[in-house]
């Protein structure tokens, strides 16, 4: 049994008052794990603390003034007869071919302006609700006073509507008088069914051996002490036990003085709702526990996570378009000015994903108001991956948790599970990949390339007017000479093998810069696809974690006596 049953121990209160307010902080504190629960754990489960909320708040604001105690027994055991007698009054019908009670019948000490609501409430018709109010008592009822006795149907009736109404009326009442008699005292019916059920009642617990006036002297101690052994088997140990006859008067002090002391202590429906409370809070506990929960899956599942989100975004795509992109725009930018045009041409790789192209480049206006890229959707095994990896986080974080948690931990993990594609595509758009800005040595480059140009083109020019001239014989000019070479040729020549030699050297340096750049793009988009990851796997796990801590905190509270 964990810490919080263990609190909750089967401690008959006996004297022990029940104080109000702590009673209400107990009833707080089920309504506040109901409300950490809600939607998390099954309703079918939940449906006696949330009577037992609604109960007790109704009980509690009707009347505090009032005691509702219900005679209830089994056919013939004179529970009417007894109703009468503590009434005396013949307010109850005894039979006599088959005894039996088929409806409920309240009598009331005192006022019945006051416990009307409250009868209400209860279920008992008008008609059957009576006064234990004369003139003629004086005194004699004012010990009584507040008191609200009810004459139960049988609970083994052979009509099935009796037997439902007990236990309809036995959830409601303040105290239980169980009556037997003789003959069949020892019934398992009473015992299996009823009796051990209430072993968490025990402080508004009677049990009177009624008619005992067909027993003989000698044999009355015998029969109750065989009945407490009993009670004791049915865990009410401790209950009061009386022998009672509703044919002498004298049969029936010990009855009416037990009631007389419960109407003046009132007790009864603080204690029954105490009660009430142990009983919810120990069955609430196998769906709770004492584990304390993690803070979330640890750092295996999040990384194994992170990994299967940023394959099914596509991550490894968009780097690789990332790289080829860097060397296309830097070729563009550091190559011969001569085929950059031609270069050009060429569509940039991210272009193709529907992700930001070069800088300047507003080929297509209108994507820039569309966040949706051209990723190839996630093949069949990523998508298996993802859902592994989504499963190993619920697994992670509800390792620790009771039998009836890991499900809505693993339901939270996949509730967002239809937006995730959408949310991916997002962040994959909306990430700057770092291609943005031209690096400065681009430009560097790109302004050797074309001096070099420049001069080629130059000696090219040169060579083109010398050979002209001489064609139209006219005098051409003396070329300059670099050594043995003409200066128009050496510029020709010197300017194509620079633009080569320029080329070639920044090539290598180009592919090791792409790299980098598609590292970097990766560090980028793994991180936001990791704030997607958090946002709409591990958040909602979290919360389910935070709702069991509030949840088992809550039914702490509440077993604190």
């Amino acid at each position: 049994m964990s810490n919080i049953a263990g609190r909750v121990r089967e401690v008959f209160r006996g004297d022990q008052r029940v104080d109000a307010d702590a009673l209400i902080a107990r009833l707080d504190a089920v309504r506040r794990f109901l409300t950490a629960v809600d939607g998390l754990l099954p309703d079918g489960d939940l449906v006696p603390a949330h009577t037992l909320v609604e109960r007790a708040g109704t009980r509690l604001a009707l009347s505090r003034d009032h005691t509702v105690v219900a005679l209830a027994g089994a056919t013939g055991s004179g529970k009417s007869s007894l109703f009468n007698a503590l009434a005396r009054l013949e307010l109850s019908p005894v039979g006599v071919r088959r005894p039996t009670t088929g409806v409920t019948h309240a009598c009331v000490w005192g006022p019945l302006e006051g416990a009307n609501h409250l009868l209400d409430w209860i279920g008992v018709l008008p008609r059957h609700r009576f006064v234990r109010e004369s003139a003629l008592d004086a005194d004699d009822e004012t010990a009584l006073h507040g008191l609200i006795l009810l004459d139960l149907p049988d609970f083994d009736s052979v009509q099935r509507s009796h037997r439902l109404e007990v236990d309809r009326l036995l959830g409601l009442v303040d105290q239980v008088v169980w009556v037997v008699d003789p003959q069949k005292y020892a019934d398992r019916v009473i015992h299996d069914s009823y009796l051990r059920e209430f072993h968490r009642h025990r402080d508004v617990t009677v049990v009177v051996l009624n008619q005992a006036d067909r027993l003989s002297p000698a044999e009355v101690p015998r029969v109750l002490d065989d009945l407490r052994r009993l009670l004791d088997t049915d865990g009410l140990t401790g209950v009061p036990l009386l022998a009672t006859t509703a044919v002498d008067p004298a049969g029936m002090v010990g009855l009416r003085d037990t009631m007389e002391r419960t109407v003046a202590e009132r007790q009864a429906a603080l204690r029954r709702l105490a009660g009430d409370v142990d009983t919810v809070v120990a069955d609430l506990d196998q769906l709770v526990g004492s584990a304390r929960p993690a803070g979330g899956p640890d750092d295996t599942a999040v990384n194994g996570l992170n990994r299967a989100l940023a394959g099914a975004a596509g991550v490894p795509a968009v780097t690789e378009a990332v790289e080829w992109a860097y060397r296309h725009r830097a070729g563009a930018a550091t190559g011969w000015p001569v085929v950059r045009g031609w270069r050009r041409l060429r569509p940039d790789p991210l272009r193709r994903l529907h992700l930001p192209g070069p800088p300047g480049d507003q080929s297509d206006p209108a994507e820039s108001l569309v966040a949706a890229t051209s990723v190839p959707d996630p093949t069949a095994a990523q998508r298996s991956a993802l859902g592994l990896a989504i499963r190993a986080v619920a697994d992670r974080a509800a390792a620790d948790l009771p039998a009836a948690w890991p499900g809505a931990v693993t339901s939270a993990a996949r509730s967002r599970l239809g937006d995730l594609p959408d949310a991916l595509d997002h962040t994959i758009a909306g990430t700057d990949l770092g291609l943005d800005r031209r690096p400065v040595w681009w430009r560097a480059v790109g302004g050797v390339q074309w001096l070099v140009t420049i001069a080629a083109v130059v000696g090219l020019g040169w060579l083109v007017l010398g050979y002209a001239l001489r064609v139209l014989g006219l005098p051409a000019l003396d070329n300059p000479m670099v050594g043995a070479v003409p200066l128009p040729t050496a510029l020709l020549l010197g300017g194509l093998l620079a633009g080569l030699l320029v080329a070639a050297l920044t090539r290598p340096v180009v592919r090791w810069a792409a790299r980098r750049a598609r590292a970097r793009a990766e560090q980028r988009l793994t991180a936001r696809v990791a704030q997607v990851g958090d946002e709409y796997v591990l958040t909602p796990v979290r919360i389910v974690l935070g709702s069991y801590a509030q949840a088992r905190d809550a039914l702490r509270d509440a077993a604190r006596r």
